[in-house]
């Protein structure tokens, strides 16, 4: 199937610093690429890419698994590493869990975690019925463009299909169980408002991270997709603080800290 036009990788080749940036479940490099240029701008080497059964139809989407989109972004990854001296991992929503996911499995390797609305865990009792449901029923309402700012839109799918939210819950089990292996410096936004990932996903993360640098900041005035919304310029500006302070050898500084904690 040919790509939706917009939900195109993004890829920039710039300096040592690199940021691997992941993309929600049923949306595209499209959300999260004002992220990335903005990065880019400022000397970064970027990737953003398309996770498998993205950016083209939902059906496609049902064949795929959370193995699956892992995979792609463990490529991007390891591709990234050797071509930059530093490493960071950044995710949106089902990214920013596939982000955490990428720190506790690489360690070291990862200079840094930003996170935007991380989804790791079912937020509705619904979710409970997709192991059966997902035979009657192939797909329900989509949930791409919640954003409270006019006229900013997410590419994404209209649907959500049931057999690829099954694949999702695996991929929460997963990321749950390696919270605690997740030490590097850790950036989190999350919106105050949000009506697809609920705070509690936020607060599992905060919770059973082993990160002991750790920078929360809440988002006032935007829903979910916070990367195309009103706080986007804080968490765009607020990355690439982040980067050059654990690049300019900050970090020990700030672990000696401990936790931050703004926007609340």
């Amino acid at each position: 199937m040919p790509l939706l036009p917009g939900a195109e990788p993004y890829r920039h080749e710039g300096g040592e610093v690199g940021v691997l940036l992941c993309h929600g479940f049923t949306g595209s490099p499209q959300s999260v690429r004002p992220w990335g240029e903005y990065l880019a701008e400022r000397g970064a080497t970027v990737s953003v890419p398309l996770l498998p059964g993205h950016g083209t139809r939902w059906q496609d989407l049902q064949i795929t698994g959370w193995q699956d989109w892992y995979a792609e972004v463990d490529r991007e990854f390891r591709d990234l590493s050797r071509r930059c001296s530093r490493v960071f991992v950044c995710g949106l929503s089902m990214g920013g869990g596939l982000a955490l996911r990428l720190a506790a499995q690489h360690g070291d390797a990862v200079a840094g975690v930003a996170v935007v609305n991380p989804s790791v865990k079912a937020d509705s009792a619904q979710v409970k019925a997709v192991p059966v449901l997902r035979h009657l029923v192939p797909s329900v309402k989509g949930i791409a463009d919640d954003i409270a700012k006019e006229g900013s839109h997410e590419l994404g799918y209209d649907r959500t299909p049931l057999h690829a939210v099954h694949a999702l819950t695996g991929l929460w089990k997963t990321v749950q169980a390696e919270l605690p292996l997740v030490r590097q410096p850790l950036l989190l936004f999350n919106s105050r408002n949000d009506h697809v990932v609920a705070p509690a996903n936020t607060a599992m993360v905060l919770a059973r991270v082993g990160s002991t640098d750790v920078t929360h900041r809440v988002l006032e005035r935007s829903f979910h997709v916070a990367t195309l919304d009103f706080d986007a310029p804080e968490i765009f500006q607020g990355t690439q603080a982040f980067v050059e302070r654990l690049s300019s050898g900050g970090a020990d500084r700030a672990g000696q800290d401990g936790v931050a904690s703004g926007g609340a």
